[in-house]
């Protein structure tokens, strides 16, 4: 997955439900747009927050249940 130039790579097997992660990002609209496109592909149900953790801007994604 690719957000503002940065390629993250992450092991979908280990975002099980009740799991987050966060990735840093200025541009928070569109990073939040390509990861709910990402999560509705592979069948996720997620929460995706605009967040400032650190003093650091970005996105923090939660898996749910459906």
């Amino acid at each position: 997955m690719r957000i503002d130039g940065v390629t993250y790579e992450l092991d979908w097997r280990e975002f099980t439900i009740g799991s987050s992660f966060f990735i840093p990002c200025v541009g928070v609209t569109a990073g939040k747009q390509l990861i709910e496109r990402k999560m509705a592909r592979l069948g996720y149900t997620v929460i995706v927050k605009i967040v400032i953790e650190g003093n650091v801007k970005g996105l923090r994604v939660w898996r749910k249940k459906k």
